[in-house]
């Protein structure tokens, strides 16, 4: 979890600190902090610090090969297999990025994969007691002057049983700068706790709820006296600022070896493949499925590919099977001009957006009979 992503580069040398080490430098004004370390990544463009100019991609590169070297004293780099990156916000252009870091770092990783906060509080949520998560789970996390409020909920029609993540912010009292008379310190406790009550309020109203968790240093039990009494009433609150990385740890778990409850919940967020894409075909002589994409991969990394023969005819068809309450569905794709009454093809398919597929079926010949010409169709499947 990139939570410290902030190097802080001491002035006038050439040496770099990170985490909390790199803001306790930034507050002693011995260094310069720069911040939004992955924002700045993204935007690729070359940054100036203390008069220098740097690539963000390496020094976030810096900074994850920093990070790793932490786990040298448990375990060896080369042992590693999988990683699992968090942010909150991941898309196909993020995705990009942590490759690119990932190769420029050679690490010895077999799958790298990058998730959503929601996916990590879901994954966390998979390996706890199923008391605490048998009605609705809410999280609350607050930074940047605003309350991020999630709530996990399930549709229990399904099966696999799907777990949904509904999201949303709203404007909260900044925190800082706290003023130093107690008196003042202590009229600002009381603003805070008053709009974290009504928020509160508004939450538990709204179904049960078996637990709470909340993130971020500002909350506290200084100031959070009504509010926590209330959402501790008939339920368990927890708080802390690792949730994400661990449940990004639970992921990796999952990935290895599939525990009893993953196989029968699957999370679908907003950036979740939320249909099982396959094929009806004939192997070995008997009628089998073979599934292409399935649901709950993130769209981003979705993509399968196959090779087949087709014989009789020029039509591939392809079962769209919906895991939120839409109707599944058929769709045929026809390959206009295909050569012979039987041939060997390639077919890859890939998302082009959350809920667009796009199928493409390069023909690869049929030995001497017709050569491969490479010749290629595409059919985009909304989904």
């Amino acid at each position: 979890m990139l939570t410290f992503a902030c190097p802080c580069k001491r002035s006038g040398v050439n040496q770099w600190f990170y985490g909390k080490e790199a803001l306790r430098y930034a507050g002693e004004q011995d260094g310069v902090l720069v911040e939004n370390l992955l924002d700045l990544a993204l935007d690729g463009e070359p940054v100036r610090i203390d008069g220098e100019t740097f690539d963000p991609v390496s020094l976030l590169a810096l900074f994850l090969k920093r990070s790793l070297g932490l786990l040298a004293p448990i375990a060896s780099l080369d042992r590693m297999v999988m990683m699992v990156i968090t942010v909150e916000h991941p898309d196909a252009l993020m995705a990009e990025l942590m490759e690119q870091v990932m190769n420029g770092l050679k690490l010895p990783v077999q799958k790298i994969l990058l998730q959503s906060h929601k996916e990590s509080f879901y994954y966390y949520m998979l390996h706890q007691s199923r008391d605490l998560w048998r009605e609705k789970t809410i999280l609350l996390e607050y930074r940047d002057n605003k309350m991020l409020v999630y709530e996990m909920d399930y549709n229990r029609r399904t099966k696999p049983i799907v777990v949904y993540i509904s999201d949303y912010s709203q404007p909260f009292t900044s925190y800082e700068p706290m003023p130093e008379e107690e008196a003042e310190r202590e009229t600002k406790y009381a603003r805070l706790d008053s709009e974290l009550t009504l928020l509160v309020g508004k939450l538990l109203g709204e179904g049960p709820v078996s637990s709470v968790y909340l993130i971020g240093e500002h909350l506290h039990e200084a100031w959070m006296k009504e509010s926590l009494r209330l959402l501790c009433k008939g339920r368990r609150v927890f708080q802390g600022n690792n949730l994400y990385s661990k449940g990004a740890c639970y992921c990796v778990m999952e990935r290895l070896c599939r525990s009893d409850e993953g196989k029968n919940y699957v999370f679908l967020g907003n950036d979740k493949l939320k249909s099982n894409i396959g094929m009806n075909i004939l192997r070995r002589g008997e009628d089998s499925y073979i599934a292409l994409l399935d649901a709950g991969t993130n769209w981003y990394e979705a993509e399968k590919t196959v090779e087949f023969y087709l014989q009789d005819g020029n039509e591939l068809e392809f079962e769209v099977v919906s895991l939120v309450g839409k109707e599944s569905f058929s769709v045929q794709m026809t390959l206009d001009g295909l050569r012979g009454d039987i041939c060997r093809l390639r077919l890859k398919l890939f998302m082009k957006a959350e809920n667009l597929v796009c199928a493409e079926v390069t023909d690869l010949g049929f030995g001497d009979l017709w050569p491969a010409d490479n010749r290629v169709w595409t059919k985009e499947i909304t989904i």
